[in-house]
């Protein structure tokens, strides 16, 4: 006899690990979800409703089967400095572009391409994120106003520090970011029973009831309601995708959020044994979520591993775990968004300091630094400029580097020489012959006797541009002294010319 629950759990497979894990994910977003708006300089609130489209909209869509999108931490510099350069209202209209952006990206199957980009450039990107994170929040914590730029909020952290350590609330607030973050630090450690609850929803928690308790003086996340924080782009606003630095600041968002997005799922697909990602797919479901999130003027979305890896180890199996995350965050933001405006702002700080050290990979950098210092020096290079510039430009100059080092390590070229003192001397080129490495390779067959004949063999080359050729040439025609004769070159089949 078949039990009747027996078709449902065939139609719905790993229902109820889907649920339990809906349920860990939703307490990891929901202090997530509210500090990422904070530190972008939105409401509260407009952290939500990005979490719940990434829910209900993305989560409910192929592509990675159990990551998780939502706001993300790394985005929220971009999205700080683009409120500040165009105000709120342009931000739906930016992350609206960006949507339409991935979409064509996925659709044009460029999803892969994004495979390619160097792992340092990606990390440094991080990196970078990390510390402009680290910096601006240490102010928040601390109850004052960050400086705009990266290298001032660096420079101005002792004298903040100074006047927080005199006392009053900017002292209140600072003991309780730090406290947050100190239990974040041990969370970790402790038994396995504790740590059932996540450690930034523990830490928000107990930060709240310490601020109401001893009633410091701290400021504390102000609430407008769910739907009165929906900003829907007017057409007017629209038309400011004329400024090409708006279209610019879209097409960071996009390229950026996908690139985490499209990273994060390599990261998650290690993680578990089901299905793995449909790159172009999730590039599809990345620009629909975030087509509805321009639209709602919401905070741009991308996969974010520190959710989605907590889905994973919670035993989720499909993705009815995204999307019931999603339903648990539109209950709370419709039915207790009172619940907010408890939070004590220093504690959220707490949470991002505490998530943009996990983003600068110390490991990493020391690894390629032994093995691969070019890779180690693009990762720092990229962080330094994140900070020191822009997010947008600092990954421009990650890139450039990344292109340089490439073309340079692809024109390594050796010169082999076998001379026994009376005779012809013998060469032989093997390598890639390009104009980065012309002025060694004259160098080194100007160097080669001249009172004898010279046979230079190019059969080891795999490639010779233009310049080469035409350089190789003319030191032909020219070596030697007079009587010896020009250079007799074999291989290569094309023989050097002037031309």
């Amino acid at each position: 006899m078949h039990s009747p629950t027996a078709p449902r759990r065939k139609k719905f497979p790993g229902l109820r690990q889907d649920f339990a894990a809906s349920l860990v994910v939703f307490l990891v977003a929901l202090p997530l979800c509210v500090g990422v708006a904070v530190a972008s300089g939105v409401p509260a609130e407009l952290g939500l409703i990005t979490g719940i489209v990434g829910g209900l909209v993305t989560g409910s869509m192929r592509g990675s089967s159990l990551q998780v999108s939502g706001p993300a931490a790394g985005l929220s510099v971009l999205v700080l400095e683009a409120v500040r350069s165009f105000g709120l209202p342009a931000l739906g209209v930016i992350v609206f572009t960006a949507g339409l952006v991935q979409l064509a990206m996925g659709a044009l199957r460029l999803g892969r391409w994004f495979r390619a980009i160097s792992v340092s450039v990606v990390e440094g990107m991080l990196a970078g994120i990390g510390l402009v994170i680290i910096a601006g929040q240490l102010y928040a914590a601390a109850g004052q106003e960050a400086p705009a730029s990266g290298t001032a909020k660096l420079a101005g952290l002792p004298s903040a520090v100074a006047r927080a350590a005199s006392g009053g609330e900017a002292l209140a607030s600072l003991a309780v970011g730090t406290g947050t973050v100190v239990l974040l630090v041990v969370w970790n450690r402790a038994p396995r029973a504790v740590r059932a609850v996540p450690g930034a929803l523990a830490a928000v928690v107990l930060a709240t009831l310490a601020t109401l308790l001893l009633s410091l003086p701290v400021s504390t996340v102000r609430v407008q309601g769910l739907l009165d924080a929906v900003r829907m782009p007017s057409l007017a606003e629209f038309g400011g995708l004329a400024d090409a630095g708006l279209l610019g600041t879209a097409l960071a968002f996009a390229l950026i959020a996908s690139a985490e997005t499209l990273f994060s799922a390599a990261a998650v697909d290690r993680l578990h044994d089901g299905p793995r990602t449909g790159y172009d797919k999730e590039l599809i479901a990345q620009g629909t979520g975030n087509t509805v999130c321009g639209l709602l003027g919401a905070l741009p979305m991308t996969a974010v591993i520190v959710r989605s890896s907590a889905n994973v180890r919670a035993g989720a199996r499909t993705r009815a775990s995204r999307v019931l995350h999603g339903v648990w965050l539109l209950l709370f933001a419709a039915l207790l968004p009172a619940a907010l405006g408890l939070i004590p702002l220093p504690a959220l700080a707490g949470v991002l300091v505490h998530a943009g050290w996990k983003l600068i990979p110390l490991r990493t950098v020391v690894e390629l630094w032994r093995g691969h210092r070019g890779e180690a020096l693009i990762l720092l290079s990229t962080a330094v400029s994140i900070v020191v510039v822009n997010m947008f430009e600092g990954v421009l100059i990650g890139l450039a580097l990344s292109v340089a080092k490439a073309a340079w390590d692809a024109s390594h070229i050796r010169l082999d020489v076998v001379d026994h003192g009376t005779g012809t001397v013998r060469a032989r080129l093997s390598g890639n012959a390009t104009f980065l490495r012309l002025p060694k390779i004259l160098d080194s067959l100007e160097a080669l006797p001249q009172d004898r004949p010279v046979e230079l063999d190019l059969s080891g080359l795999h490639h010779l541009d233009h310049a080469c050729r035409a350089a190789l040439g003319n030191w032909a025609q020219r070596h030697g002294a007079p009587g010896t004769g020009p250079v007799r070159l074999t291989g290569a089949e094309a023989v050097p010319t002037g031309s």
